[in-house]
């Protein structure tokens, strides 16, 4: 990709892992990403060895809110080829593990909000939309992107059977008001496109979005999903690594020579 190129992958990566992490490390060298939003992460052996072949593949900054306390419990990992520094905020979501924002030192800096928010039946995930949106509306903080598994869509366009209400409309709608662009919607329109399938119904929704600010968004180039797939399977199942899709976005990103050296 060219120098003032950046790919970001979002990508649940399904319970930590498990057996899959090689061909999952080896999906994610394919893609060339230069920033890595992983939600399902775990402090898992499987989990804490896709880390470091992260690291070992070009990705060496990291920040997790995997903890050996809560070793088996779904958090975020963000990888990057450049230095990360936490953002921190008032008005943020206060799910545990689930929310985590840094400042990538990019050519051109900045701000991922990584996301990956509970279903419904959990009970917290209105709480964690007023969060976000809250956050959107106050942000002062220049280019940002919110990236993850959302567990959320517009309704009928992102989903083949009636799941999504008025409040998945509220929060959709909301960012956008806020000037958060749904960065998959602006380049793509209505089209359909499906990151995740229920096991039972095999009914398909978009849960994997990328959510673009003002300020960014003359940068953003490209967005698609992406199933991962096994090295050097001729037919892979679609579901091989994840039972997501991952969301691809490609920014162009304004570079000096002072910040061009040593970047990648």
């Amino acid at each position: 990709m060219p120098d003032d190129s950046v790919r970001i992958v979002s990508w649940n990566i399904r319970a930590g892992g498990g057996r899959r992490v090689e061909g999952i490390a080896d999906q994610i060298a394919r893609w060339d990403a230069d920033v890595v939003v992983l939600q399902e992460f775990r402090a898992t052996p499987p989990s804490r060895w896709l880390a470091a072949a992260l690291r070992d593949g070009g990705l060496r900054h990291q920040r997790t809110t995997a903890t050996a306390r809560s070793w088996g419990a779904n958090r975020l990992l963000v990888a990057s080829r450049w230095p990360l520094r936490g953002v921190g905020l008032r008005a943020a979501p206060e799910e545990p593990g689930r929310w985590l924002m840094v400042r990538v030192a990019a050519a051109t800096p900045f701000a991922l909000g990584a996301m990956h928010i509970p279903n419904r039946a959990t009970g917290r995930k209105g709480g964690y939309h007023d969060a976000v949106l809250d956050l959107a509306r106050r942000w002062r903080g220049g280019p940002a992107l919110f990236a993850g598994d959302t567990n959320t869509g517009r309704p009928e366009i992102d989903e083949q059977t009636p799941v999504f209400g008025p409040d998945a409309e509220r929060f959709m709608t909301g960012l956008d008001r806020a000037g958060w662009r749904d960065a998959f919607r602006h380049l793509h329109g209505d089209r359909r496109d499906y990151t995740w399938y229920s096991p039972n119904g095999r009914n398909g929704f978009r849960l994997d979005e990328a959510f673009v600010n003002r300020s960014l968004l003359p940068a953003l180039v490209e967005v698609r999903h992406e199933w991962g797939a096994p090295p050097g399977a001729a037919n892979p199942r679609r579901e091989a690594l994840s039972d997501h899709a991952a969301l691809i976005v490609d920014l162009r990103l304004p570079a000096t020579p002072a910040t061009r050296r040593g970047t990648r």
